[in-house]
């Protein structure tokens, strides 16, 4: 039986090594839910990427050295700020090697390969990105699709999986993608969800590209409106209230989108269906 691969991508701020454990958990209950099974590990695999580690050790350098040791005011506000920011402008691309752009996406070609490894390498991937991880996973896969198929940072160059060419359906949370695209003058190319060759792989299996946002999150946007060809590549635009009673009404809830039941039920139906394709088209696989 074929497995269909996740992986799961954090976005600005504070972020640990366990970010995506709720959300796995509630995507667990809801996919087992929806095929009547006890859980959803025979069916899906789901592959969390950290990055959050590549900047963590100069952000905390910095807060310390120049917030704490400098008794700067407002130390809550300032730390909040600096672990926000520092990620967006610490993710830029610059003309030398070896920079924070490549680091951050080595760590989405690692969970790819960890995926391929367990699953293989022509397993339909689905790809969950929140806030600045959608930033991520668009260019990672810009990359791939647009630029070079054998990117020094994919492992094993052989798997399609990893070359970005299984990706099927992809879910933007939050995202700040919009901000981004205020650095091209021409922003007019944007992913291609499916991947050209994820057609022909599965010829049938519909895939999409679903963002959802929150009226009130100052950090989260629409996409279709930013150009003729997002409106194209993005199937829908879907605003939903996430949080809870505290910040459901505020930009605070930016941090709650892997927790609403709309995002996690809307995904699992999508992984549901794809597997029973997979499984009944495919069944040799």
């Amino acid at each position: 039986m074929q497995k269909i691969g996740v992986i799961v991508i954090h976005g600005l701020g504070l972020q640990n090594k366990e970010f995506a454990s709720k959300f796995i958990q509630k995507l667990d209950q809801a996919f087992a839910g929806m095929m009547n099974v006890s859980s959803s590990k025979p069916y899906i695999d789901i592959e969390p990427v950290y990055w959050g580690d590549v900047f963590g050790d100069h952000e905390d350098r910095i807060y310390r050295d120049l917030v704490i040791n400098k008794k700067l005011r407002y130390k809550k506000l300032r730390r909040y700020l600096l672990y926000y920011l520092a990620d967006a402008v610490a993710y830029q691309p610059v003309d030398t090697n070896g920079h924070n752009y490549d680091a951050v996406h080595q760590s989405i070609s690692n969970a790819l390969h960890r995926l391929s490894q367990r699953i293989g390498n022509t397993a339909p991937l689905f790809v969950v990105s929140h806030s600045l991880g959608t930033v991520i996973a668009s260019n990672f896969f810009y990359d791939l699709q647009f630029i070079s198929r054998h990117s020094p940072g994919v492992i094993d160059t052989s798997s399609p999986l990893e070359r970005g060419e299984t990706l099927t359906h992809f879910y933007s949370l939050g995202t700040t993608l919009p901000l981004w695209s205020l650095r091209y003058r021409d922003f007019s190319k944007p992913i291609r969800i499916p991947a050209l060759e994820g057609k022909d792989l599965y010829p049938g299996l519909e895939g999409e590209w679903v963002n959802f946002y929150d009226k009130d999150d100052i950090l989260g946007y629409p996409l279709r409106e930013i150009d003729p060809a997002y409106e194209r590549a993005v199937k829908a635009d879907v605003s939903i209230n996430v949080g809870n009673l505290l910040t459901s009404w505020n930009p605070f809830c930016h941090t709650s989108y892997m927790r609403d039941k709309k995002v996690v039920n809307h995904i699992a139906d999508r992984l549901a269906v794809a597997y029973r394709y997979m499984n009944t088209e495919f069944p040799q696989r």
